[in-house]
């Protein structure tokens, strides 16, 4: 099992606690990089949002794609996913920087490939925005162009999307970016089959994650195509007992309705195809999070992440409040026993 986390770009992953904490600043970012390699994570997935998602749409967010080398050169084992969004990068481009990145971070650089779901910040933007299946179209052709081009001496692509002319990329990076995926509609499916590395899925039980890898599993062999990985999020409370664990629970569901921070909820059901209903007070944590089940003892935790692992898992993406002591916590009285 590797233990990964979401970076803190937004302040924190709670829309009904305004302040967590978490101040969106590169001091901060920088530290918590830097201490998550000492306590044992192995990853960290950086967000693409030009706006906020979590804390309202006029509340400060950082960029990945600005903020990655930034982390890369702090770092020395941390693999770095960075989310990106097909409608809104060059796949060339994309690739340039990604053979760059390998500069600074060799063999630590990975790729979150997300089909934009958030209509209202594309026309802020100024980006195209596809209907659902449209975007996957798209995004099935932006990863045929990024791949060529970590792979090919030249490329010549002729797309309905996307035309290039003899492309040369180098320096070629020490490793292929592994492609990290997520979707539940069948379309979504499809595509991650096919061209994905590893599937990384919401917050749900042990047994409903367990069907979930089946399902692609099967629908990975009969592509002929290597095994994929798989990757669950999660919203960890972590205490010396289960009643303080239960305390914090309620005090996060506590829904104090915020039209800031509320206002992306009915963007975010309308704009995807989801397989099960997100309530209010679920969307109070991102990705499902609580769905996980990450919450109570020490103990509790770990017998839950050997569900995890049996149902087929090898990644946790997890996400804290407040984060640099909660993933303290995590590392001291998990991660350190989970690896001894």
């Amino acid at each position: 099992m590797r233990f990964g986390y979401w970076m803190p770009i937004f302040g924190g992953w709670l829309r009904n606690v305004r302040d967590e904490g978490m101040p969106v600043a590169w001091p901060y970012v920088r530290d918590l990089a830097i201490a998550s390699e000492q306590e044992g994570f192995d990853l960290s997935l950086i967000a693409e949002l030009n706006l906020n998602d979590i804390k309202g749409p006029r509340e400060p967010s950082l960029d990945c794609w600005t903020l990655a080398p930034a982390i890369a050169a702090v770092t020395s084992t941390l693999e770095l996913m960075l989310a990106v969004r097909p409608n809104y990068h060059s796949p060339a481009l994309t690739a340039k920087a990604l053979s760059t990145l390998d500069v600074i971070a060799p063999g630590r650089v990975a790729l979150n490939v997300v089909s934009s779901w958030w209509k209202d910040e594309a026309a802020q933007y100024g980006a195209p925005f596809d209907v659902h299946d449209a975007r996957y179209a798209r995004t099935e052709e932006w990863l045929a162009v990024v791949s060529a081009l970590l792979r090919e001496d030249t490329v010549s692509h002729s797309g309905p999307m996307y035309q290039l002319d003899s492309a040369v990329l180098a320096p070629k990076p020490s490793r292929v970016p592994p492609v990290y995926m997520g979707g539940e509609s069948p379309r979504a499916k499809e595509v991650i089959a096919a061209r994905a590395d590893a599937y990384v899925m919401h917050g749900d039980a042990p047994e409903t994650i367990a069907a979930k890898v089946a399902d692609l599993t099967a629908r990975r062999a009969d592509a002929g195509l290597p095994p994929l990985q798989f990757g669950v999020s999660g919203y960890v409370i972590c205490r010396d007992t289960e009643a303080a664990a239960q305390a914090e629970l309620d005090r996060i569901l506590n829904v104090r309705s915020s039209p800031e921070a509320y206002s992306s909820y009915q963007d975010f059901v309308q704009g995807s195809q989801l397989e099960s209903r997100v309530s209010l007070e679920e969307y109070s944590v991102s990705n499902r999070g609580l769905r996980s089940g990450l919450i109570g003892t020490p103990d509790q935790i770990i017998d839950r992440l050997r569900g995890y692992e049996a149902a087929g898992v090898g990644l946790m993406l997890l996400q804290f409040s407040p984060q640099r002591e909660e993933m303290a916590r995590f590392g001291r009285d998990v991660i350190s026993r989970w690896r001894s």
